[in-house]
């Protein structure tokens, strides 16, 4: 599976690593890093340097609690690192984001991908991206950001979110989005708690049984930090074990701080699974 992220190019028939670039003061990781353009893409060049085959740019925190910022703000936080990546990089770009303005803004700028933490739910987001023509990765969210992790309650949190992500496929093929330009992505940390994350990753191959390529993301989550005990800055190891099981288990596509050392677990990974 070969996806035309504007015209660059992203082959699918072997796992990739996507490379995060949040340009925001206030993520959970890496806020306030990233936040001057210059300064943001000579951190993507360097993850493009350590294996990362697709850079995803955010401008909005979504990590529980954070502020909301306004599409004027989100545009102006990332069409200026995007333009600048479009034009250097070999690699696609993303943008990271729910709101219909910034969508249509990030692509003329040069993204080639819309990764939307909300499906595509917000008013105007699954015409906005219909529009747009880029492929996109529809995730599984419980709740709304700013108070998702207060209280996440599922019957059956694998088939729950199984089925929340089919009927966003078939809501946005019938918007005019090609079955063939989605990505699905469960959601780690949205809505969830640390049962239902690992759950969520022990029985990733259901969620394959969509027929679509899996974006999994759960690089220095606190799911990670409950497991290990750990604070944010102490959780890369965890992080690129979690991510090697993802893509033992049939991740397409791992969306990580951490790309250097995720790519060379993937190499080990893809070596194992290619043995005779």
């Amino acid at each position: 599976m070969i996806l035309d992220c504007a015209g660059k190019p992203l082959d699918l028939s072997v796992p990739r690593v996507m490379g995060i670039l949040n340009v925001t003061p206030d993520s959970f990781s890496d806020g306030g890093r990233f936040v001057a353009p210059a300064v943001a893409v000579a951190r993507a060049r360097q993850m493009v340097a350590e294996g990362a085959a697709v850079i995803d740019v955010g401008g909005e925190s979504t990590r529980p609690g954070a502020a909301a910022v306004t599409a004027d703000e989100e545009i102006a936080r990332v069409v200026p690192v995007i333009a600048a990546l479009a034009t250097e990089l070999p690699v696609p770009i993303s943008v990271d984001t729910s709101k219909p303005a910034v969508m249509r803004a990030a692509v003329a700028a040069g993204a080639g991908m819309i990764n939307d933490v909300c499906a595509l739910q917000q008013s105007g987001a699954l015409a906005a991206a219909a529009e747009c023509g880029v492929p996109v990765c529809l995730m599984h969210m419980q709740g709304e950001p700013r108070t998702m992790q207060q209280a996440p309650h599922y019957a059956d949190v694998v088939g729950e979110v199984c089925a929340f992500l089919a009927r966003r496929v078939q809501e946005c093929v019938a918007a005019g989005i090609a079955r063939e330009q989605i990505l699905l992505d469960p959601g780690f940390g949205f809505g969830k708690t640390l049962a239902h994350n690992l759950s969520l990753l022990k029985h990733l191959p259901l969620l394959q049984e969509l027929g679509l390529p899996l974006l999994v993301g759960m690089s220095r989550k606190s799911m990670i930090g409950a497991v290990l005990d750990a604070p944010v800055e102490e959780r890369v190891y965890g992080s690129v074990a979690a991510h090697a099981l993802a893509l033992w288990l049939g991740a397409a596509v791992v969306r990580v701080h951490d790309v250097k050392a995720t790519a060379d677990a993937l190499k080990l990974v893809q070596a194992v699974q290619q043995a005779g």
